[in-house]
């Protein structure tokens, strides 16, 4: 029994009664609020579901906010980071909803009637619309978010599992208390089978639950490597010099860029097709600011600006964490080229390197032959060797077999006997194709997989766990200080966990609706 001031300041925030309330307790065959306030109740907790979702749901997508962002961007034209205003007003409703659902929770297990404030209920409105607009806009932009959801439950279900029973076995209190007041017995059985129902799904949950992370002992496989997503873009501007040596100093296995070619033959690097984004490039060619990146000389390129902007948008905000001299140094990273690239890789004779490669536009000098120009500089232009590059365009592919064998092929996710006839060596997935069993298939081909792109811990803990052999990253100096995945455990540990909570939840269960009884 909480004390009755306690009580009074409790149903003063839930429906401000600080003067109206009486301090009454329902008596036999009360109900616990008029047809009003029980609709109130159950829209405030269908807001709390809604907004507990749309969180969860958005916390997971953190591995995606670069990308969010950066597509945001591009539409709007001026830079935001939306993800994180995103979740904080996603977390800002959740709170609020979860402590109106604690009050109503705490006001009915002491039997108290419920009267919700007015502009509580305009404020569940409000988060209502909110989570339900929130999860159809992104499900029609970013759907595919949906199937990292469902990854991110290999990790986070047996806690979650255990969240749920704890919540629902300390729900039994009110449930009980409301139980035995009540005197229609359809009322009763309806009360004790919605409760007694979703109790019985949760205890049995784990029976559905899948990670590649819970093993026997000793069967856990080496971390996967790190491939450096445009080098290290957390700590340095994206497919810059800079950003490659960070990645290099983190441990990086190997570095993936993406390659263009200027309009006089340079293969340089950039992702986008135009150059707004990371240069300079309405400062110095206003009139050509929508230009694709191709249609520039490699000199022009040259006398632009490629690190500006990172300290200006601080894209990941780690701009903070870099001393003086290394945030002068970002400012001032120009336009990268391949052959800077294979060199900065050939200095370190282990280093991989994998880069997509753009097809200049129509009317481009190099549009027919820019593949046979990527490799004039791999071989006459550098020293990097032909067995340190993983070769991921899939263009000419026989060609490219028949000029350099060596080369270590590369491919995106295709049948097994397709991979086989084209001699691929690495399959590079995106992280939702993750499986343990593709993954299997292809290590007995002999065929490695790389997944692309992780950048948090967990999902990299289900890549090690899945057997990957390497990952691309925007993050090697984060993931590489973790010496094992953040979720292990055994079959036996994990049935012991489930099964204790389960066996302790429904004793409490018991005793609970035994005391109101």
């Amino acid at each position: 029994m909480m004390p009755n001031r306690l009580v009074r300041c409790l149903a003063g925030v839930y429906g401000c009664q600080w003067k109206r309330y009486r301090g009454t307790r329902m008596q036999q065959g009360d109900c616990c609020c008029n047809k009003l306030e029980g609709a109130s109740f159950a829209l405030l907790l269908t807001a709390f579901c809604l907004t507990l979702v749309f969180l969860y749901f958005w916390s997971q997508a953190q591995n995606d906010y670069n990308d969010f962002d950066w597509f945001n961007f591009m539409n709007l034209g001026f830079w935001v980071p939306w993800s994180v205003v995103l979740l904080v007003v996603a977390a800002s409703f959740f709170t609020y909803m979860a402590v109106l659902m604690l009050l109503a929770v705490c006001l009915l297990s002491e039997g108290q009637k419920l009267y919700l404030h007015w502009s509580h209920k305009i404020g569940i409105g409000v988060s209502l619309v909110f989570s339900v607009g929130a999860i159809a806009v992104l499900t029609g932009l970013w759907g595919d978010e949906w199937e990292t959801l469902v990854l991110s439950f290999q990790v986070t279900a047996p806690y979650l599992h255990v969240g749920g029973v704890l919540l629902a076995t300390a729900l039994g209190w009110p449930v009980a208390l409301h139980f035995f007041c009540m005197n229609s017995r359809v009322r009763r059985a309806l009360v004790l089978a919605l409760y007694l129902g979703g109790l019985v799904a949760l205890y049995l949950s784990p029976l559905g639950m899948y990670s590649p992370c819970i093993m026997e002992k000793g069967t856990l496989g080496p971390a996967p490597g790190l491939i450096g997503h445009r080098g290290t873009p957390m700590l340095a501007p994206e497919n810059t010099a800079m950003s490659f040596e960070k990645a290099v100093e983190a441990g990086s296995l190997g570095l993936e860029a993406d390659v263009t070619i200027s309009y006089d033959g340079v293969p340089f690097l950039m992702h986008d097709v135009t150059l707004l984004r990371t240069t300079n490039i309405q400062e110095v060619f206003p009139d050509r600011t929508h230009a694709p990146a191709a249609l520039f000389s490699w000199a022009e390129l040259e006398s632009l600006n490629a690190g500006a902007w990172f300290l200006s948008h601080n894209p990941f905000g780690t701009v903070a964490s870099l001393g003086a001299a290394e945030r002068e140094r970002a400012g001032n990273q120009s336009v990268c080229s391949l052959r800077t690239f294979l060199e900065l890789a050939a200095a370190r004779r282990n280093t991989l390197v994998i880069f997509d490669l753009y097809r200049p536009p129509r009317g481009h000098p190099y549009r027919d032959s820019w593949i046979q120009r990527t490799l004039e500089v791999i071989h006459n232009e550098s020293s990097i060797r032909s067995q340190q590059v993983l070769w991921l365009p899939p263009d000419l592919r026989a060609v490219v077999q028949e000029i350099d064998p060596e080369l270590q092929q590369t491919s995106s996710r295709l049948p097994l006997e397709e991979l086989r006839r084209n001699r691929i060596v690495k399959a590079n997935l995106h992280y939702r194709d993750m499986s343990t069993e593709l993954i299997g298939k292809y290590a007995a081909a002999n065929i490695t997989t790389n997944l692309y792109v992780i950048t948090q811990p967990w999902l990299y803990s289900l890549a090690w766990c899945a057997g990957v052999h390497s990952v691309t990253t925007n993050a090697p100096h984060i993931l590489r200080a973790l010496h094992t995945p953040l979720f292990l455990m055994t079959p036996g540990e994990y049935n012991v966990m489930w099964i204790l909570t389960d066996v302790a939840s429904f004793i409490l269960v018991i005793l609970l609706f035994f005391f109101h009884w």
